[in-house]
């Protein structure tokens, strides 16, 4: 199937197979590594990129949907003006460690910013971020990092 799509608003046109994933694709057609592989079941968010700016877990979402959408990754955002600010409140409140979850929660955080009217409540932020699985740090600078962001 051809695909036709922008990522990081460059446009793509490719032949895919039907069953491709998004993340393979991502990964293997473009050289896009920020997203990850994990858990394979739309269940930790290492995968996470937006399609048409909403967030979606790649590893389980076909390319062929993607036909016409525009597609950002952690590289597209991280040319973005929005990205300063999303890398100061993460790195102010000791918001990441390893790094393995942080381009799907700063995506997922980016994407709450611009379309949805988020409050600085720590339990709303634990509900938003649910979908994102942090192995190392604990939550607590990720959830104060979000609220800073929700209160500017």
């Amino acid at each position: 199937m051809e695909l036709a799509c922008s990522v990081n608003g460059v446009a793509v046109v490719r032949e895919v197979e039907p069953q491709e994933l998004l993340l393979d694709f991502l990964r293997d057609s473009l050289g896009l590594t920020g997203a990850k592989r994990s858990c394979d079941v739309q269940v930790c968010g290492a995968c996470t990129v937006l399609v048409a700016g909403l967030p979606v877990s790649s590893c389980c979402y076909l390319v062929v949907d993607a036909n016409g959408q525009e597609v950002t990754t952690i590289e597209g955002l991280a040319q973005g003006p929005e990205f300063e600010r999303l890398e100061e409140a993460f790195t102010q409140h000791a918001a990441l460690q390893c790094g393995f979850c942080t381009p799907g929660m700063l995506l997922t955080v980016s994407s709450l910013l611009e379309h949805e009217e988020l409050s600085a409540d720590e339990e709303e932020i634990k509900r938003r971020l649910a979908g994102n699985l942090c192995r190392c740090t604990g939550y607590r600078g990720i959830v104060e990092a979000v609220a800073d962001l929700a209160a500017r």
